[in-house]
This record gives C-alpha cells, structure tokens and sequence, in this order.
C-alpha cells in the first residue's frame, strides 16, 4: 500500500469493527473549536435519530460517515452525543464540519451482529469525487473517481464503503488521476442513508476492502510466490497464468 493511503487510514481514533450498513442517519448539531488554530481539531455535537442512543454508553465507537469515533459525552433525552475528532483526521475525510449536515451512522459491530455488509474498519484511506449520480430505472447510479493510491484495490464486484455505506462495484475506469467506479443503490439505500443527497462534486470518505489489504501486502513481500525447492513443483509465470 502506498504512503499516501497509509496517511489517509491513520484517522481513526480506536479499532473497533463495522459491516457498512447504516443504522441511522444523524446531524451535525453544533462545532466548537479545541483550540485557537488550524492544528488543534473539533468537538462536534450530534443528532442523533429517537431512541438510537438508548444502548450506547461513553466511549463506544460510532461510525461517522464512515469514519470510526468515540463518544466523549452523551445526553440520551436530548437525543445528542459528542465526539472529538483532531485536525489529521479532518484533513483526510469529508463531510465532518458542515454545520447541519447529515450523516451516515453505525455502531460498532457485536460477536452477535450479522454481518450484512462487509469487514470494515471505519479508517478512511482517502477521500474521492461523485463524478455523477442520477436515476437509472428504479435504481440509481453513483459514479465517484478515487484517488490513485487506491485505484488498485479497486475491481469489479469487489466492495467498497462510501460514506460508510457498504456498495458493491459495478464497473471499474482507470483514469490518470485515479479510477472512475461505477456504483448501483436501489432505492432503500438512498432514503435510509445521506447518499440520496449526493450530487456531482460532492466529496466522500472512501475505505477499500480490507482483504484487498491483506493481498496488496502479501504481493509486495512475496508471500504469495511459489518457492522453489526439491520436493515443490516451480512454476513459472507463463505455467501461472
């Protein structure tokens, strides 16, 4: 994995685990400052749908628009809860200081929970562009071009959170500032979910799939090579293929 998709993933303030699929749709209440410049991060106060809070305690982990955070202080009645993000993390993910905006909620998955989505992480590895979203039928096509750091980890079929929102790839276009990937929501998603207010040059948190990780790092160190000894057969790349 390249440097620039290692910086993007490093926004996520603890290690717990989503499936990418919303369990509510909340907003962004109020912002206040953590400190007097640009390298201190936000306290962001968020609406939160009734009753969504009513088995959520201090320092559980939701997911904001894809992005993995802790709850610092919490006001059930009020329907509120608050998070602290830094100033890394506000550059390496969008849609977090918009006053009123709407987000993509999950909370963290249980060893009970389904696992209706996908493994996903909630750390951002980069932020792409909606390059189209309109209807198509009954359905609707979201078009958003990646950044080239994570263009490879993109392919057909494979998964793909945007907004953490777990979607499937229906296309693939390599692009010389990265990939276009064409996306199909039915319409649950777009009325459960913030994407239905998507428009073209949007920004969105983008997190590639986590097995795509774990053979991009398996090739760079060789692991998936055929040794070559005695009692192994060789093969070479042409008998591969």
């Amino acid at each position: 994995m390249g440097a620039a998709a290692r910086e993007a993933r490093d926004v996520c303030e603890n290690t717990q685990m989503f499936t990418g699929i919303i369990t509510g749709v909340g907003r962004i209440a109020a912002i206040h400052d953590l400190g007097p410049s640009s390298s201190h991060g936000k306290r962001l106060a968020i609406a939160a749908p009734d009753g969504y809070l009513d088995d959520v305690g201090l320092g559980d982990s939701i997911a904001l628009n894809g992005a993995c955070m802790t709850v610092t202080s919490l006001d059930a009645a009020a329907r509120q809860f608050t998070i602290d993000i830094s100033a890394e993390s506000l550059d390496k993910t969008a849609g977090l200081t918009e006053p009123d905006a709407r987000l993509n909620l999950e909370k963290a998955l249980r060893a009970s929970d389904r696992l209706g989505g996908h493994i996903v992480s909630g750390h951002v590895d980069g932020i792409g562009t909606v390059s189209r979203f309109a209807p198509v039928g009954e359905s609707w096509e979201l078009r958003v071009v990646a950044p080239p750091a994570l263009a490879r980890f993109l392919a057909y079929k494979g998964s793909i959170t945007v907004n953490g929102v777990s979607l499937t790839v229906n296309s693939v276009a390599d692009m010389a500032d990265g990939a276009e990937i064409s996306i199909n929501l039915i319409p649950h998603t777009v009325e459960n979910t913030s994407l239905g207010s998507l428009q073209a040059g949007a920004k969105v948190n983008l997190e590639i799939d986590t097995v795509a990780r774990y053979v991009e790092r398996m090739l760079q160190a060789g692991v998936l090579a055929v040794p070559s000894t005695a009692s192994t057969p060789t093969y070479s790349k042409d008998t591969a293929e």
